[in-house]
């Protein structure tokens, strides 16, 4: 394995393919941060072209974390195709690169293609893509997913309704859930984030939810964003859940820190499985973001574009219903500007679609990081041309409970509207009978929420 590359008469030198990535990753204050990120433009480019010229069996052969070490490595090394991999293995990543990129390669062969990668290669390749190039290679692929209703048709954007109150107040709750229904909002999930992380509150919200989605016969999902534990004990005590939630992270010792393990989420599938409310089958929802191994002091000196790629490589194992990436919601600590974020939303987005997993993002930044509104909403249309499955929405693009900005409804409303796309089939037709949808469009009467008055 060459880790050497000489560009204007300069040799750059890598000590290891863990160095070497960090170093072709595109400028991110994470990286620095931890030490790791390359010193100059020319190095990252060095970088770059080393990744360029190294194999698919390289970065296999070569395990940034070893299995022995790690139970998110051995989910990944045993979940490969290995016949597939025997086709690609002695593909450089460039070439890989021109595969996925290429105009004769679409949904289908990219799909099959993935098996046969680790995530540290969809994470190798990844460095190699120009924004665009992003862009182009993500819209390639069509993930479908089925919990009560079928989302990630080509076509359609779906979206989560995220309904939060700062005191977790039913009423509140479903004054804000009205508000983004009324704007077509809500097919991927009506997902809370519960300030109180009890069980009696989990309760209470996921009750709430189940009634009114029931009384308005509305084809959707519902899920409380509690700790993966304190939803089993509800969802056991009789709560009516159609889905399981958690964060998670790329590597075990990050899992850890958030209290959990693969066995846990896999528990966790099986009872959402044998006493959720949803048919199924894809049963879980996860939640990712660029900076959080660092943040846990997990991350084992792996720069955060890699260690994104094996949350994917994790959440895959799991056959989920939906995840998402919160791109901007950590801090400047790890994506600094807007540049960091928009990057970031994109390489994420790519990398789950090249996991085969249903990607959606979570287009948000906090008021300490220099982004603007301007700036998701910049994002918002690069992904949606991207094929986006999902996009999170928050009253007013301001979540006054996790106290950062969204997308609001109107914006993925706007996204929907300006690349001719529409939500879930299924969801669509019922907006289509409540009158909020009019001809494939949002009505004269959308953005009314008396509509749920009776």
């Amino acid at each position: 394995m060459n880790l050497q590359a000489t560009l204007g008469g300069i040799t750059y030198t890598f000590k290891s393919l863990k160095e070497v990535m960090a170093k072709a990753n595109e400028e991110k204050s994470g990286d620095r941060l931890a030490g790791i990120a390359a010193e100059t433009v020319q190095e990252r480019i060095a970088a770059k072209t080393v990744i360029s010229n190294l194999l698919v069996s390289d970065i296999r052969n070569n395990p940034l974390i070893p299995i022995e070490e790690d139970e998110v490595s051995r989910i990944i090394e045993g979940d490969i195709n290995e016949r597939i991999y025997a086709e690609i293995k002695n593909w450089s990543i460039a070439e890989l690169r021109e595969y996925i990129l290429s105009n004769r390669v679409g949904d289908r062969e990219l799909k099959r293609i993935s098996r046969g990668m680790n995530s540290e290669t969809i994470a190798a390749v990844t460095k190699l893509m120009s924004n665009l190039d992003l862009v182009q290679a993500a819209g390639k692929v069509e993930i479908l997913t089925t919990c009560n209703i079928t989302i990630g048709h080509k076509g359609t954007i779906s979206s989560r309704l995220q309904p939060n109150h700062p005191t977790d107040s039913v009423s509140g709750m479903l004054a804000s859930l009205k508000d983004g229904l009324s704007y077509g909002i809500g097919d991927a999930v009506i997902g809370i984030n519960p300030v109180d992380d009890s069980v009696e509150s989990v309760k209470r919200l996921l009750h709430a939810t189940s009634d009114f989605i029931n009384e308005w016969e509305i084809p959707t999902q519902n899920c409380v964003l509690a700790h993966v534990t304190t939803q089993m004990k509800a969802i056991e005590q009789g709560a009516p859940a159609d889905m399981i939630f958690q964060s998670i992270a790329g590597t075990e010792k990050a899992n850890r820190s958030f209290g959990i393990s693969a066995e846990l989420i896999a528990e966790a599938k099986d009872l959402a499985l044998k006493q959720g409310t949803s048919r199924g089958p894809q049963v879980m929802y996860f939640e990712t973001g660029q900076g959080s191994e660092l943040s846990a002091e997990s991350h084992y000196g792996i720069d955060q574009v890699t260690l994104e790629a094996r949350n994917y490589g994790f959440a895959k194992h799991f056959d989920p219903f939906i995840v998402n990436t919160v791109v901007g919601f950590i801090g400047p600590e790890y994506l600094y500007n807007n540049k960091q974020v928009i990057r970031a939303g994109l390489e994420d987005h790519f990398m789950g679609k090249m996991h085969g997993i249903p990607m959606g993002v979570d287009i948000c930044y906090t008021n300490h990081i220099k982004a603007d509104q301007n700036d998701i909403e910049d994002l918002g249309v690069l992904l949606s041309a991207s094929g986006v499955n999902f996009i999170i929405a928050a009253p007013m693009g301001d979540d006054v409970m996790l106290n950062y900005q969204s997308m609001s409804f109107h914006d993925v409303a706007t996204l929907l509207q300006t690349f001719q796309k529409t939500p879930a089939k299924e969801y669509l037709k019922w907006l289509e009978k409540m009158g909020i949808y009019e001809n494939g469009r949002l009505s004269e009467r959308a953005g009314d929420p008396t509509i749920f008055m009776r």
